[in-house]
């Protein structure tokens, strides 16, 4: 099976290059902008593609011709989409737009990754049938590029996730475990929120849901998620436990203590039975995830 992946240079897509490559019978694509950012590069052919180029995407992928493409590329600072809205939508929906015509013309199957943020955090935990809601920027530009997939008569599948936290090769970005931990060990007193919830995805689980739907050619919308809903304060103390730091540094706040551009939905977090049933998926727990990020760090460069 010839899979070719968008963003392979940001965390999910280090991950999907990981697993895809120890893949028996799958032929790997690996895309992004500029140059190869990866550690390795063997088992898959690297391209870059700016996905925002739509001659570029179509001449890409159609001289790939693949059997199904993972688009887990897109704008997903939050703040940023805010602030800057057309850079926002030209990468999350008007790319998705290019994808969606490059895979009509070859056949491809889509995998389209999308996010909890297109609901409003009223009444989370969600289902795949919950009704979305965005309060943000970012929300309506996942929300709208769901819908372009949705209408575009293709074989699809939409990978919908929440909190990805993991550990890119370069470290060139935290997450609440590495900042938390950093922050204890360095005995600095950190605030975090208790009046928000998620369901935090190990970005190697989200790999793993992703290659799931793309391989099955599993059509519909799957929630590919943590398996628990935890507030960032819940995910903080277990971070703490783990590696034996000092609990008392971390203070309880509210998300009115925050100032940020865009709105956070408050209650998130997906039930992801679906998924389980349909595609096999079986995610970690956050303790098992916690662990998982430790023996990385531990590993020599």
């Amino acid at each position: 099976m010839k899979i070719l992946i968008t963003g392979a240079n940001g965390l999910l897509g280090q991950k999907l290059v990981a697993l895809l490559t120890q893949t028996p019978d799958v032929a790997l694509t690996a895309t992004a902008r500029g140059q190869n950012r990866l550690p390795t590069t063997e088992g898959y052919t690297y391209r870059s593609m700016d996905i925002t180029d739509r001659q570029q995407v179509l001449d890409v992928i159609g001289e790939v011709q693949p059997d199904a493409v993972i688009h887990g590329a897109a704008m997903t600072d939050v703040d940023k989409c805010e602030i800057d809205k057309e850079a926002c939508w030209a990468q999350n929906v008007t790319a998705t737009e290019h994808i969606v015509a490059a895979c009509q013309q070859t056949g491809a199957f889509l995998c389209h990754v999308s996010t909890d943020f297109i609901f409003d955090g009223a009444a989370g935990p969600y289902d795949e049938a919950a009704g979305p809601n965005p309060i943000s920027f970012y929300g309506w530009s996942k929300y709208a590029a769901e819908k372009v997939v949705q209408h575009s008569g293709l074989a699809w599948g939409i990978a919908r996730t929440v909190l990805v936290y993991g550990i890119a090769h370069d470290m060139s970005r935290s997450n609440i475990i590495l900042w938390v931990k950093k922050s204890l060990e360095d005995g600095k007193t950190i605030k975090v929120v208790t009046d928000q919830f998620r369901s935090p995805t190990l970005a190697e689980d989200l790999a793993a849901g992703c290659a799931l739907i793309a391989q099955k050619r599993a059509t519909g919308i799957f929630n590919i998620s943590g398996r628990e809903v935890l507030t960032p304060y819940e995910m903080a103390i277990q971070t703490a436990d783990y590696f034996g730091l000092d609990k008392s540094l971390i203070t309880k706040a509210d998300a009115s203590t925050f100032t940020q551009t865009a709105r956070r939905p408050p209650r998130t977090g997906f039930l992801i039975d679906k998924a389980r049933q349909e595609l096999g998926y079986a995610p970690r727990s956050f303790a098992e995830g916690i662990a998982h990020l430790a023996a990385q760090l531990n590993q020599p460069a």
